[in-house]
């Protein structure tokens, strides 16, 4: 394993300024990990793009290879749960953040952030679902063990048209659910009409209102928006709906009331993708080989880069130009 291999390096100057590129890497210069791998595949996630051009304080120690997701084949392990030749992904982790993430030819990962590829899922497929993937079927599990239903009325999927959006609209229109689309993107209805979304709103044009409770509109809500979309949310979902809790590309910030809450009882379900129970993370990834499949797998990758490619990729996640999710061949 002296061989060197390619890895997209993070580090931040003396003077507190990101420099990203490619560099010839050694295993000895990656982050301390149980279970070596080949990366085959990653995927970019607005994460990734924040931290690769410096536009969010992402990583918590430089230098790091960039990349929160990834997915290979086992080449050593000094965990008995995992052996040479075995398909696995790692997703969130605390890679490129705290640990050398997926955007390298190598990695080096903690064994208790492995998981056994699923059933039915491909390498590529894993990392066309990605994190994203992953959140989205993370929302849809906690609302319905939370008591949501198809019945309970239709859900409404802020931010449709990204990685986390397009996902969580395939699969709960693939579980029954009338999904209605939340975005500002006017020209993607005929993609979102194609992963199951039966209406739309369109952000730019919506009178939010201001009163504590508007009208009771929506069974439940999957937000990946955050500040005065999420505000609005909690006073138009029915009662006894759930609001996943995602994102925050409005705003971190929540000026809201307890009115939603105590007198209708709408649940507000925050989802963590990161930290949680081994178990629980591999029970959402087998079930995203079955009931939480995405369906429509192929319309959501709308593009796939090679590593070289990488680089010039993140400007459009930058412009909002980019839609869907983007994989990324690490192994040629």
């Amino acid at each position: 394993m002296s061989k060197s291999f390619r890895a997209f390096r993070i580090h931040q100057t003396e003077d507190k300024k990101i420099k990203a590129g490619f560099e010839e890497l050694q295993i000895d210069d990656l982050t301390d990990g149980d279970v070596v791998i080949k990366v085959a595949w990653s995927g970019i996630n607005f994460k990734d793009v924040l931290a690769a051009t410096g536009k969010g304080k992402i990583l918590r120690q430089y230098p790091l290879n960039g990349g929160i997701d990834l997915s290979g084949t086992v080449m050593s392990s000094s965990d008995a749960r995992f052996k040479e030749g075995d398909e696995v992904l790692v997703c969130g982790c605390g890679l490129s953040e705290t640990a050398d993430g997926g955007y390298a030819e190598i990695a080096r990962v903690c064994a208790d952030c492995v998981v056994p590829l699923p059933t039915g899922v491909s390498l590529r497929d894993a990392m066309a679902l990605g994190t994203a993937g992953f959140t989205a079927a993370m929302a849809v599990m906690r609302m319905e063990q939370n008591g949501q239903t198809p019945d309970s009325g239709k859900i409404v999927v802020t931010g449709a048209t990204g990685g986390v959006g397009s996902v969580a609209i395939d699969i709960l229109a693939g579980k029954g659910y009338e999904v209605v689309g939340f975005t500002g993107k006017t020209d993607q209805h005929d993609y979102l009409k194609s992963l199951g979304a039966s209406e739309f709103i369109n952000r730019h044009e919506l009178e939010m209102g201001t009163r504590p409770l508007e009208a009771a509109t929506w069974g439940g809500a999957v937000d990946n928006a955050g500040g005065d979309t999420l505000a609005w949310l909690t006073r138009t979902v029915k009662p006894w709906g759930n609001i996943a809790s995602i994102g925050l590309v409005d705003d971190f910030k929540l000026s809201t009331t307890v009115m939603p809450f105590i007198l209708r009882g709408v649940s507000l379900l925050g989802i963590n993708s990161i930290e949680m129970p081994n178990d629980v993370r591999n029970e959402i990834w087998e079930r995203m080989g079955s009931d939480l499949k995405s369906h429509h797998l192929d319309k959501i990758t709308t593009n796939e880069v090679t590593f070289e490619q990488l680089p010039e990729t993140f400007d459009r996640y930058l412009d909002g130009s980019n839609w869907g999710r983007t994989v990324v061949r690490i192994d040629a």
